[in-house]
Parts: C-alpha cells; structure tokens; sequence
C-alpha cells in the first residue's frame, strides 16, 4: 500500500455510464408491491427488480394504447 494516492485526476460519480433514455427518479411503492417484484428477480435466479417495474409499467402503458385505439 502507498503512503500517498494521487486524486487529482479523479472523477465523481457512478461507475457504470447511464444507460440512455432512462430518467433517475425516486417514487414510494406499497412495501407488497416492492415485495413482489424482488421476488419475481430472485426467483428467476438474479436480475434487477427496477426493470421487472419498468418492463410492467411499459406493457401497461401498451395496453392501454392498444384499448383506446
């Protein structure tokens, strides 16, 4: 281990660029919904709960279209 680390050209900031056209946002779900969509991930073996969200809203959304049309 170095007794000293150089900063000076480091950059804040997450790790991984965003992926584009996405919009970071907070929202308040009912904990049994949350509840639900992490275990769909689990139960699938591994995966991301917020796109298993986003992936309902987007096929609701479509639906919906399909409806009014």
């Amino acid at each position: 281990m170095e007794t000293e680390y150089d900063f000076s050209q480091g950059k804040r900031g997450a790790i991984e660029p965003k992926t584009t056209n996405k919009t970071q946002i907070t929202i308040s779900l009912d904990d049994e919904i949350l509840v639900w969509f992490r275990e769909k991930v689990h139960l699938a073996g591994g995966g991301n709960y917020q796109t298993l969200i986003n992936d309902a809203l987007r096929e609701y959304i479509q639906q919906k279209r399909e409806l009014s049309q």
